[in-house]
Formats: structure tokens, C-alpha cells, sequence
């Protein structure tokens, strides 16, 4: 999968708009996509990082969501959507971002079918290992 394969932005709003065309009902239909949610967990340790990698079957939009992480309590942790390949999670331009772990997804975008990965880092604010988990949703 190439860099073409997914724009993702740290925070980025969605926009979806329907094609013009007329319908006989007067509606317009938008398939529906069946959406996964894999869950990772893992340890960073100092200066270190990990990834995980999880197919995605279709266009349609990715949410990944930094659940918890410690010690120590609200330590920021790099994330990223990336490709992966010998040399580990290749981050794609606009994906990543320096994240505390919460209840709703820090990264959303849009990305189409292949096999992506989700790295976790080491930002510089660890002073031992660093459990996380991780929740990536896609199509």
C-alpha cells in the first residue's frame, strides 16, 4: 500500500457529500460499511515504540483511539497509521500525532482497502516501560 492508499489527519472534520442524480423515491441510498475494531496492547519502552498490523477490506473511515496508558497517569504517547514493512510501521504523511490516552478516538480519517499499521512511541516523557491499548476501527 502506498502513501496514495490513506489521508488520514490527526483531527480532521468529515464532510460526506451525496452525488447529484435523481432517485425515483427522492432519496439518496449511501451503502453501508461493516466496521472492526481491533484492540492492541503492547509495552513502549523508554526511546522505544511498537506496532501492530490489522487489514482493512474497504474504502471507509479509520478512527484510532489511544485507550490507556501508564505509568506514569496521562503520559503522552506517539501514534500513527502507517505501512508496514521490514523496517517496521512506516508512518504516513499527516497520520500520527502526540497523544494522551481518553475515551474518544484522537486520529480519524479516510483510507482505502490493504494492510495498514498502528505504531505507539516513546515522545521523550517515559521514565520506564509504558503499557498501553490501542483501538483502531475500520472498514
Amino acid at each position: 500500500m502506498t502513501r496514495r492508499a490513506l489521508a488520514l489527519v490527526a483531527v480532521c472534520a468529515l464532510g460526506v457529500a451525496a452525488c447529484g442524480g435523481d432517485s425515483p423515491s427522492g432519496t439518496v441510498t449511501t451503502p453501508t460499511v461493516t466496521r472492526t475494531t481491533d484492540s492492541f496492547s503492547g509495552t513502549v519502552q523508554v526511546g522505544g515504540s511498537a506496532f501492530h498490523s490489522f487489514p482493512v477490506s474497504q474504502t471507509g473511515t479509520i478512527d484510532v483511539d489511544l485507550t490507556a496508558a501508564s505509568p506514569p497517569a496521562n503520559v503522552a504517547l506517539g501514534v500513527a497509521i502507517g505501512t508496514p514493512g521490514e523496517a517496521g510501521c512506516t508512518p504516513l504523511a499527516g497520520a500520527s500525532g502526540t497523544i494522551v490516552a481518553g475515551p474518544t478516538p484522537q486520529l480519524t480519517g479516510v483510507t482505502t482497502g490493504g494492510t495498514l499499521c498502528v505504531q505507539v512511541r516513546d515522545v521523550g516523557q517515559a521514565t520506564g516501560p509504558v503499557a498501553y491499548t490501542v483501538t483502531v476501527t475500520h472498514p
